[in-house]
């Protein structure tokens, strides 16, 4: 075949038929250019927006059969599970905000509504694990069996997870929905900290000044938070402690997945199980009991109706994310992350009817801004890995996390 420079010129029907054909065999990347070449394939300007918007559909390490599927139902399907993810994630935050901090509600007690949110999701993967037994439609869930060898070894990342889970319920009572994005912001520049001092993993230099602008973001917001007399130093320290602990969540359940043979269904519910057993000691500390015990509203159906239903999205959440990953890519999950905690802070300013400030606006887009260009960057460095096989060896190591 003659090269496109030059050479005999094809009809142009002939070249649209026998690009169509090879697209359909796969052989033709996403983008119009050969997707079988060597490893090194140019990333285009058009190849990685494919990247970056279909995800993993157009790899070609994907079964055959989810390449050749529409592009119209693949692109309806994507859209589906996006939405699905931003309804839970940001319906959860509000029930939260309500349950930890509602005037109406008056309930002082956050580590015991986050122990029913960790009880329900340990009690949903048990009951759907039984019906597992039963047959349809929980047939494809792995059965559980509890095995204290294995609670014992979990033990440290339920500890880690318990920080998680309760330092962002303890920032989210401290500080507005709509600041709550920038309060907990800083779990990237943990990321590329704790990946060098523990992984010994170095970062890029545009990683770097993306991390930077996240930084300064974070600092802007606390400066504009205090100006309009609604910072709260609790929540911002909670916030911190938050992201310090969702990076090393990562880094532990990373190591501890072995153990329950990279079953994260598994790892769910003895992470939960754990967390509900070490939860009682610290509400006993704490006084949770007698707060819950004068609580005037302890046999409202209300009450118990919405700290189900956070329950229920608590555990919804883990799946959706997964799901999300699933039918686009981890980079396209983190992007559309982001853009949620954007969505999610315009519906917290107008639900809430609040003002803000120009400066106050211009933190969360540097916040928001950063952590995108930050995936944008990682993503890129990986696939750059991933294509040239002779920098594995030499380059895996300043991809960092």
């Amino acid at each position: 075949m003659a090269a496109r420079g030059g050479g005999e010129r094809r009809p142009r029907g002939v070249n649209k038929g026998r690009r169509a054909g090879l697209r359909r065999s796969g052989k033709l990347g996403a983008g119009g250019g050969s997707g079988g070449g060597g490893s090194g394939a140019q990333l285009t300007r058009t190849g990685l927006l494919r990247m970056a918007l279909g995800g993993g559909a157009a790899d070609p390490l994907l079964p055959a059969e989810e390449r050749r599927a529409p592009f119209v139902l693949r692109a309806l399907r994507i859209g589906l599970v996006v939405c699905l993810y931003w309804f839970t994630s940001i319906t959860m935050v509000f029930l939260n905000k309500y349950l930890l901090d509602s005037p109406s509600l008056r309930l002082d007690a956050p580590l015991f509504v986050t122990f029913f949110q960790c009880a329900m999701t340990a009690a949903l993967c048990a009951g759907l694990s039984l019906g597992a037994a039963c047959g349809a439609p929980c047939a494809g869930l792995p059965a559980l069996r509890l095995d204290l060898k294995v609670s014992r070894s979990v033990l440290p990342l339920s500890v880690v997870f318990i920080g998680m889970v309760t330092f962002n319920n303890l920032c989210l009572k401290h500080v507005g929905v709509a600041f709550y994005n920038v309060g907990r912001s800083l779990t990237t520049v943990f990321n590329v900290l704790l990946s060098y001092l523990l992984l010994k993993q170095t970062t890029s230099l545009y990683a770097l000044l993306a991390c930077g602008v996240i930084i300064g973001g974070f600092w802007l917001g606390v400066d504009q938070e205090g100006a309009e007399g609604t910072l709260s130093w609790a929540g911002i320290f909670f916030g911190i402690l938050a992201s310090l602990c969702v990076s090393l969540n990562a880094i532990y359940t990373k190591k501890v997945l072995p153990v329950v043979d990279g079953s994260i269904w598994h790892l769910t519910f003895y992470n939960n199980l754990n967390a509900c057993v070490l939860f009682f000691p610290l509400m006993m500390m704490l006084g949770e009991f007698h707060t819950l015990y004068h609580f005037d509203k302890l046999g409202n159906p209300t009450f118990w109706g919405m700290m189900t239903l956070g329950g229920v999205f608590g555990f919804a959440i883990g799946y959706v994310t997964g799901l999300q990953i699933k039918f686009t890519s981890p980079l396209t999950h983190n992007v559309s992350g982001t853009a949620k905690a954007c969505a999610q802070t315009v519906l917290a300013v107008i639900y809430f009817e609040e003002t803000k400030s120009f400066l106050w606006w211009t933190s969360n887009l540097m916040v928001l801004g950063g952590s995108f260009a930050y995936t944008w960057v990682k993503g890129l460095e990986m696939r750059k890995v991933e294509e040239d096989p002779n920098l594995k060896s030499s380059e895996k190591n300043e991809t960092g996390v």
